[in-house]
């Protein structure tokens, strides 16, 4: 059993890390607290549910082609929508969540209200550890993994990390520096979005679909970016990490009251939060800033 909660809390720490760093990156560059940062995730798993399954699709280039349409429209709902109410602090929650509510009803009016499955990128099995683990389990952690030391290596190591990272930090000295600051938001939404959509290509193979798949998702990485400290991408992946091991032991360990393990990872962030009220790495991101 250990090892099949160390392959699951694997693949569920990796997703959120996803979706957590593209939430902070959001929110360090463009001060935004995006609550329609799920939904684009949700609509990368639908779009492949139609490219692979209803247009007959190879797999792979539905997972591209969702990822580029989903970018794409995340961009262009930022530049449209968001980016015009991003100063009004107590408008911008509701516009994205309004946003996200919109996404719902389309896919509802689009796909009906029912669960579906979309077929995995590649089949069979292997055993690790005496564990039967499915190719796309395998191929999904190491896309994570490939995927986060990319944008590792983006942002550390390009020109473009280095302007992300000052423009994080402070805007007006970035764009003193002769940083293009609102270019740089741009590709940080671009960049943010993407990762919402690659999480969302990967977990589409694994779980079944639904209309309301967006809301759990949040509510975590909500719950992650507060408890690796808002902003912070290592608090991101540390959190995911915690949060995600955690959601996975409720399962494996109490079957029965599987249903509380959202509330089983929230309590851990209420515990470290009271403890700590910046976030376990929110005292370093201050001083960045």
């Amino acid at each position: 059993m250990s090892q099949a909660i160390i392959i699951n809390g694997l693949i569920s720490s990796g997703v959120y890390a996803l979706l957590a760093l593209g939430f902070s990156l959001i929110f360090g560059v463009a001060r935004i607290i995006n609550l329609a940062h799920t939904a684009f995730y949700m609509v990368a798993a639908y779009l492949i549910l139609t490219f692979a399954v209803s247009l007959g699709l190879n797999p792979y280039l539905s997972v591209v082609l969702s990822i580029i349409i989903v970018t794409v429209a995340g961009v262009l709902s930022y530049r449209l929508i968001i980016a015009r109410v991003r100063q009004h602090d107590a408008t911008l929650p509701i516009v994205t969540i309004a946003l996200t509510i919109i996404i719902q009803q389309f896919i509802l009016m689009g796909y009906g209200g029912s669960f579906v499955a979309v077929p995995s990128m590649i089949s069979g099995y292997t055993t690790i550890l005496g564990v039967k683990v499915t190719y796309q389990y395998l191929l999904t952690f190491g896309a994570v993994i490939a995927i986060l030391l990319l944008v590792w290596v983006l942002l550390m190591r390009t020109r473009l990390g280095v302007a992300i990272r000052a423009t994080a930090q402070d805007r007006q000295v970035a764009n003193l520096m002769g940083i293009n600051v609102a270019g740089v938001e741009m590709i940080t939404v671009g960049i943010s979005v993407s990762l919402a959509a690659i999480a969302g290509a990967l977990v589409a193979p694994l779980y079944v679909v639904s209309p309301g798949m967006w809301m759990h998702p949040l509510v975590m990485v909500l719950a992650v970016g507060v408890l690796g400290g808002l902003g912070s991408l290592p608090g991101s992946v540390v959190g995911a990490l915690i949060l995600g091991f955690a959601e996975t032991l409720v399962v494996f360990l109490v079957p029965t009251g599987a249903f509380l393990k959202g509330a089983i990872a929230l309590g851990i962030m209420i515990v470290v939060i009271m403890l700590r009220p910046s976030g376990l790495f929110g005292v370093s991101f201050e001083e960045e800033r």
